[in-house]
């Protein structure tokens, strides 16, 4: 269960930097948002694409970077109603298939498919096309590296529901809230 610890303590710590990435992007929004609506009463352009790019940016990492603190810490959507209803090897076991053939696959494919376009992106320097936009390429780089964190993390949760479905322990199976 060392690699579990890892993989938990890991993205919990990535996660909550993410996290502080929100604060940040709405005084971004919120600063460029006034900085519009005073623009005409100064008579000065206050808003920049350099801020809404960069508010686009910090979303786009706080979504890829705190994907795998909430399937640690078992905070993202299910819409399955029956879960709820089941017992702790029931849940293990439903954790278990839906990550070996919902999450892995997924995590696989999106990496096969965002991964050359980042190492294009990163190749070419990548900037924003907009007039005093952003530079793209580490953003892009961001992409596959989110999606093999959380494909980390749906490993840890497979060892987590197998140590449930042998032993039976029910508190191995909720998240450590690792931190």
């Amino acid at each position: 269960m060392a690699f579990v610890r890892i993989v938990d303590r890991t993205n919990a710590w990535i996660g909550k930097f993410a996290a502080w990435l929100g604060l940040l992007m709405v005084l971004i929004g919120a600063g460029n948002a006034v900085g519009g609506y005073l623009e005409p009463m100064v008579g000065r352009k206050l808003s920049l694409v350099a801020l809404d790019e960069g508010q686009w940016y910090l979303f786009s990492l706080l979504f890829l970077l705190a994907a795998p603190w909430a399937l640690a810490e078992n905070a993202h959507v299910r819409v399955d109603v029956l879960y709820g209803r089941l017992g702790a090897r029931g849940k293990a076991w439903t954790d278990l298939v839906g990550s070996l053939v919902l999450l892995l696959p997924f995590c696989v494919f999106a990496i096969v498919v965002v991964t050359p376009s980042a190492i294009e992106s990163f190749r070419v320097r990548e900037v924003s096309p907009d007039a005093g936009g952003l530079v793209r390429w580490p953003l892009r780089i961001v992409a596959p590296v989110a999606f093999f964190l959380i494909a980390l993390q749906g490993l840890a949760g497979i060892v987590r529901a197998l140590h449930v479905i042998r032993r039976g322990e029910a508190s191995e199976a909720e998240p450590t809230h690792a931190g």
